[in-house]
This record gives structure tokens, C-alpha cells and sequence, in this order.
């Protein structure tokens, strides 16, 4: 499966969230899409249909392709802990879930061509990896000669540092990956354990 590069707000009416960020359309009409709308009725939704659902909305949430979502999940599956928890906290550890959270790019899309572009490091080494596992204590940065890009100065206008499991220097365009966040800090509407119970069918 390609990286969805279709109408945002098609995906967020089918969720009925808005996963990537405000949506004027999500607002004006808070149910799924269809030639019918509101008035086509919908048959129940089997348990298998739910578990599937979620694993999907996560994917479109962070961006992640098939092949990978199943990787991070096989990871977190050897990782001590709770599978669900820690499969959100792998795709919070993403390089580019870290420089949108750090408010360097306004949504995730925009921070993985941030990061494909060469315009980030990590300790000071550029990385150009989207996918990318950010470590605590590594320090996230714009590259010095991209810290008057256009794009990254319009977004660090309104960033501010609200995430407990970072740290970051605006001025500086530095941040630090202190931790990953426990589960009750990522703001994600993501049901893990349905993603969990698919896996394990």
C-alpha cells in the first residue's frame, strides 16, 4: 500500500475524527462519506470490522504504511510492557511524530518532508529517515542552514512547548526527546487494545 496522498477530510468524516488536525468540512458534516449521507442505512459493524478500523485510523494518524505498522507492532510485542502502550509510544518515538510535536512543522506530512529534505538532525547528524526511532536523550534540531526556511519559520511563530516528554529551545530550534510518553500523556483518540486483539487473531 502507497502513503495516502488522497482528500484528508474524507478520511476524517469515515472516523468521524479530525486526525489530521481542524476540519472545517468534519464540522459542516460530522458523518461518514457517500452518495446518500445521513441517509443510507449502515449495517452493524462486525467486531473483526472495529479492530480493523482502529489499526487503520492509527495508521492514517501517524502516517505509517502497512509493512511498517506490522514492524512496530512485532517490536513492541519483544518490548517489556504493555503491547498497546507501547506500540503508540514507537509511533510517537518517529522522527517525524517528534519534529511535528516539537512544532517545527504544522502536521505530521509536513515534518517527513521536513525530515526527507535534510533539514532536521539528531546529535547533530542529519537524518533524513521519517520512520526514524528517536531515543530518550537524543536532541532533535533544525539544521543550521535551514533555520531561515520559510516554512520552518511560520511554524516555529506559534510553537510552543506542551508536550511533557520534550523539551525544547524556540530560539534555538533544539529540542530534547527526554522520554516516551506514557499513554495517559499522548492526546491520540487511538483505542490500542483493538489493534492489539487484531494482531492476535
Amino acid at each position: 500500500m502507497a502513503r495516502y496522498t488522497g482528500p484528508k477530510s474524507k478520511i476524517a468524516r469515515k472516523f468521524k475524527e479530525p486526525i489530521f488536525g481542524p476540519d472545517k468540512a468534519l464540522e459542516k458534516k460530522p458523518y461518514p462519506p457517500g452518495q446518500h449521507g445521513l441517509a443510507k442505512k449502515r449495517s452493524k459493524v462486525s467486531e473483526y470490522g472495529v479492530q480493523l478500523a482502529e489499526k487503520q485510523k492509527a495508521k492514517y494518524t501517524y502516517g505509517i504504511l502497512e509493512r511498517q505498522f506490522e514492524r512496530m507492532f512485532d517490536l513492541a510485542k519483544k518490548t517489556k510492557g504493555l503491547t498497546g502502550e507501547v506500540l503508540l509510544q514507537l509511533c510517537e518515538s518517529r522522527l517525524d511524530n517528534v519534529v511535528y510535536r516539537l512544532g517545527i512543522a504544522p502536521t505530521r506530512s509536513g515534518a517527513r518532508q521536513l525530515v526527507g529534505h535534510r533539514h532536521i538532525t539528531v546529535n547533530g547528524e542529519i537524518v533524513n529517515i521519517a520512520s526514524y526511532i528517536v531515543k530518550p536523550g537524543d536532541v532533535v534540531a533544525v539544521r543550521e542552514k535551514s533555520k531561515s526556511h520559510e516554512a520552518i519559520v511560520n511554524a516555529m511563530a506559534g510553537a510552543t512547548n506542551k508536550y511533557a516528554w520534550l523539551d525544547f529551545d524556540v530560539k534555538q530550534m533544539t529540542g530534547k526527546f527526554i522520554n516516551r510518553p506514557d499513554r495517559q500523556q499522548i492526546p491520540e483518540n487511538i483505542k490500542e487494545q483493538l489493534i492489539v486483539e487484531l494482531y492476535s487473531k
